[in-house]
């Protein structure tokens, strides 16, 4: 299934800098410019994501940081950090409500996450728990966390009442059943995970991420597609058009 749906406000919910860019920065792009408000939502600084000499979690934090919104304005979106350890995620309660503040402060109709249930993506990859703990903290957020205000008193207290996302697109497994053309934004895509020059810098990956989008478009008649496994909690008014925050 595909379609030409926009969310009015989308949040994307993942682990580390540059997991959107490798993954579905072509649909952030798309949906950027057809008017959405998309708001990435980092949870770690990716702080030990180096093996060079005399890097620092500290000095690494701060390139990661800059690196991910400069990727982040590429694609036309705005960055939240939350600032957990990198390799240590837990979805624990506090990430929970610390999600569910978000959601309910931007009342977004899409939430974009990984999947926690994928351990073993290829025969010679392990996922990151980091991706598994997102994913699990992102959706135990969504629902019911988030729509139940009297569960955070205070949350509501502050203004921050329950919110009710219409759609989830978990991405990084193996069920899909949604598809995102992203002919127009593969180029965005692959510059703005060019961005993170500490991590990617001196190897080309722009064949491998065109690689994979297209094998993902093929599923679909695309030549180059994002997939997700889409799951909708509260259908919109009028699909592919944009609706008013609720």
């Amino acid at each position: 299934m595909s379609s030409d749906y926009t969310p009015k406000t989308a949040m994307f919910i993942f682990a580390h800098p540059d997991d959107i860019e490798f993954g579905v920065a072509g649909t952030a792009a798309k949906w950027t410019r057809a008017g959405s408000r998309v708001i990435y939502v980092v949870i770690t600084d990716g702080n030990v994501g180096s093996h060079e000499d005399g890097m620092t979690p500290e000095k690494l934090a701060e390139i990661r940081r800059a690196e991910q919104t400069s990727a982040a304005d590429v694609a036309g979106a705005e960055c939240i950090f939350l600032g957990y350890h990198d390799g240590f995620l837990q979805p624990t309660l506090e990430l929970r409500k610390d999600l569910v503040r978000l959601i309910r402060r931007y009342k977004p109709n899409a939430v974009v996450c990984t999947d926690p249930t994928n351990f073993f993506p290829s025969d010679d990859y392990i996922n990151h728990p980091d991706h598994r703990a997102a994913g699990t903290a992102a959706l135990d957020a969504v629902f019911p966390a988030a729509e139940m205000t009297m569960l955070y008193p205070d949350l509501a207290a502050e203004g921050l009442v329950g919110h009710k996302v219409n759609d989830v697109f978990v991405t990084f497994g193996a069920r899909k059943n949604y598809y995102v053309d992203i002919t127009d934004t593969i180029e965005l895509k692959i510059e703005a995970l060019n961005k993170h020059v500490s991590q990617v810098g001196g190897s080309s990956l722009d064949e491998m991420i065109r690689q994979w989008a297209a094998e993902a478009g093929k599923q679909v008649g695309f030549d180059y597609a994002e997939g997700f496994y889409r799951i909708t909690l509260r259908p919109m008014e009028t699909p592919g058009v944009l609706q008013p925050e609720s």
